[in-house]
């Protein structure tokens, strides 16, 4: 007999049960990522380039006001690239990289925002990652529905046995599904991704924000009143 168990007696049967809570529901955050990129033979010139790009970049999310409530520079990057041929370690061209992240809390601007940043020259967009705010709560009612569910789980058991449940002995948390996929670090091969150059007055994309699935599991233990088998 398991010390979980060791107080369980004919008096005082037990009774173990899981119980889960499941919601559907609409994306909270959507975050996306931008990266701008430079490339040139001089080194200052390739340097003016991608601060001017950044700029732009970093003018068009902050011209979103509250609608962007993050808006963070992740890396900087330039570097010589070396020519394939010769002896010596002759530069060919320099390269520079700039990412930054944003996250969106109304979607109404998103599809016209990704499309604008797509069009600035070389510049890309991956994303968006759907997402729901750490506390949200959509996961408290995910543990309310688990509770409910081993309460009723139990109950259905007890009244199996011609009997009633008497009180909770443990309730525990089994644990907590939180939706959404964060966005890496680097965003090469994330799961969609915007580029354009010179297209332009586009129209803005459509983008439809995805469901999340949160699910939250309990693992309940009661005692009930002794059945008459």
């Amino acid at each position: 007999m398991t010390q979980e168990h060791a107080h369980a007696t004919p008096e005082a049967p037990q009774v173990t049960v899981r119980g889960e809570g499941r919601l559907d529901v609409d994306p909270e955050l959507a975050r996306i990522g931008v990266t701008v990129t430079a490339r040139g033979t001089d080194r200052t010139a390739a340097l003016a380039d991608l601060t001017r790009r950044n700029a732009q970049v970093l003018d068009l999310l902050k011209a979103q006001g509250d609608a962007v409530s993050t808006l963070e520079t992740g890396s900087f990057s330039i570097a010589p690239e070396l020519g394939r041929r010769g002896r010596g370690e002759r530069v060919q061209a320099y390269r520079g990289r700039v990412r930054v992240t944003a996250e969106l809390t109304d979607f109404t601007v998103l599809g016209e925002l990704v499309t604008r940043l797509a069009d600035l020259e070389l510049t890309s967009v991956d994303g968006p990652w759907w997402a729901l705010r750490p506390d949200s709560p959509a996961y408290a009612e995910a543990r309310r529905l688990a509770v409910t569910e081993a309460v009723a789980r139990a109950r259905a058991y007890a009244e199996a046995l011609g009997t009633s449940l008497a009180s909770l002995l443990e309730l525990s948390d089994a644990g907590l599904a939180r939706p959404g996929i964060p966005m890496p670090r680097d965003f090469a091969g994330a799961p969609v991704a915007f580029a354009a150059e010179g297209v332009g007055e586009t129209p803005p994309l459509d983008l439809e924000p995805q469901r999340q699935t949160v699910t939250a599991e309990v693992v309940a233990r009661f005692t009930m009143r002794p059945p008459a088998l």
